[in-house]
């Protein structure tokens, strides 16, 4: 007869670190959800720069329905993403969370990489039987948003860096390529 194995000792104040850090995440991973239907509805952009708005006038600007709007805009403010003002129950969208979330050349701009995390978790099915076939999951078997998605988080570091950091720190390229010298961009995803 075998003898069995004890429990082990739980630390409870590891335990609940841990538990803290894994709702953290679940709550993250869900926002990737309102982050992109912000971006693709015009959310952000509609509030960059306007100032204090109710989700009426977010709706009425956004051609949305104003009770989907309002529930985006409470989870919003709950992650810190826009403020809220509860005496005139309006809401903002700081300069900071704008660069990042409204203006898709800056070298901030986020939505393409919560595309990505879409992407990954629709891939899910795939890359699990990838762990059990050993046959694993090409580049152009990914979901779609993951291509999109990664040209939209790269493009605006690409514009603001190639020309003038990465090109001039490559010996004799910058030359060649003034004199005329040609380049294929070639599988480099949407070619930004």
């Amino acid at each position: 007869m075998a003898t069995p194995t004890p429990a082990p000792v739980i630390d409870e104040t590891k335990l609940n670190a841990f538990m803290g850090q894994a709702v953290q995440d679940m709550g993250a991973a869900m926002h990737a959800a309102l982050v992109v239907i912000g971006d693709k509805l015009g959310l952000y952009k509609a509030m960059a720069g306007a100032g204090p708005l109710t989700p009426a006038q977010i709706a009425q600007k956004t051609s949305t329905d104003e009770r989907y709007v309002r529930e985006w805009l409470n989870a919003n403010a709950a992650g810190g993403y826009l403020s809220y003002d509860a005496a005139s129950k309006t809401y903002t969208l700081p300069p900071e969370q704008a660069l990042a979330l409204a203006v898709d050349d800056s070298p901030a701009f986020l939505p393409g990489a919560f595309q990505i995390i879409g992407a990954v978790i629709r891939d899910e099915p795939k890359i699990t039987d990838a762990f059990r076939t050993g046959r694993g999951v090409g580049w152009h078997e990914h979901d779609a948003e993951l291509f999109e998605g990664t040209e939209r988080f790269f493009r605006p570091n690409y514009a603001a860096n190639l020309i003038t950091k990465w090109i001039p720190s490559l010996t004799g390229i910058q030359s060649r390529l003034e004199s005329g010298a040609k380049v294929a961009d070639v599988g480099c995803g949407h070619g930004s």
